[in-house]
């Protein structure tokens, strides 16, 4: 486990069988869980809770203390869940006293140079592409793809089952299971691929498609199109998961697609 060239901290809980490569720095009051690997120059900093089978990368940093001039130093963590990569260059701050911590799902897939900063939630079997850059107390919904490059609002919801584009600036929140492009980033589909390839029916996804129809392409504004949607469409857990995330959004949802020759 312990290399000659890396510090941790003697009060850090680290399971027999992890492996941690050369010139690793591990704080205090870190616990880092079996089979996980530890790449060269990683530093993992106080308050990291770190799963099972997960593999932290090179140069990344793992419960630094947040970007945000309101904290002030009060005892957060950062959690992760289990078999998660976390690649190159990834940071990951921990929580402020609005949370007190930073969570990541497990399976969840950060690639080189993501940025998660002070509260944000991550669910499970997430994937954020090169580059993607999450502002603080940001919430990402399980089995949601971000694409490279995007940039994401302090306090923005993204919802379960969604895409997001690559090069999109998030500053609304995103409803579950559709996909969410273009600039500003507006409705583009429901992500259709992604719930059959997990066990959608093409009943569930039809009827999905006619709420985002009377969402997103009818013309209505929102408040008409959920009286719409709870009149008109039979009830199912979808349906109820997609209007309770709109009715609950305090930023707003993103909107429909409005192309040049409809102004």
């Amino acid at each position: 486990m312990n290399q000659p060239f890396s510090f941790i901290h003697p009060n850090a809980e680290i399971a027999d069988n992890v492996v941690i490569e050369p010139f690793v720095t591990i704080s205090k009051d870190v616990v880092i869980g079996e089979g996980t690997w530890i790449g060269p120059h990683v530093t993992i900093m106080e308050g990291a809770r770190i799963g099972k089978n997960c593999k932290i990368f090179p140069g990344a940093v793992i419960s630094a203390i947040p970007q945000d001039l309101k904290y002030k130093g009060e005892k957060s963590t950062v959690s992760i869940g289990d078999n998660v990569t976390i690649r190159e260059y990834v940071t990951v701050n921990k929580g402020t006293e609005a949370a007190m911590k930073t969570v990541i799902g497990n399976n969840t897939l950060l690639m080189a140079y993501v940025h998660i900063a002070h509260d944000c939630v991550i669910g499970n079997n997430c994937v954020l592409a090169n580059n993607a850059n999450l502002a603080g107390h940001v919430e990402v919904g399980d089995f949601t793809v971000l694409g490279g490059s995007t940039n994401f609002q302090q306090f923005v919801k993204i919802g379960r089952h969604v895409i997001v584009s690559g090069g999109c600036l998030v500053n609304k929140d995103i409803p579950p299971f559709v996909r969410a492009a273009r600039h500003p980033t507006t409705y583009a589909g429901v992500n259709s691929v992604g719930l059959r390839r997990r066990g959608y029916t093409t009943e569930q996804i039809n009827q999905i498609l006619d709420v985002y129809r009377t969402l997103y392409i009818r013309g209505f504004n929102t408040s008409t199109a959920l009286k719409l949607i709870e009149a008109d469409i039979p009830d199912s857990p979808e349906k109820d998961e997609i209007v309770s995330f709109i009715r609950e959004s305090v930023r707003g949802v993103m909107k429909g697609f409005k192309s040049s020759s409809e102004d």
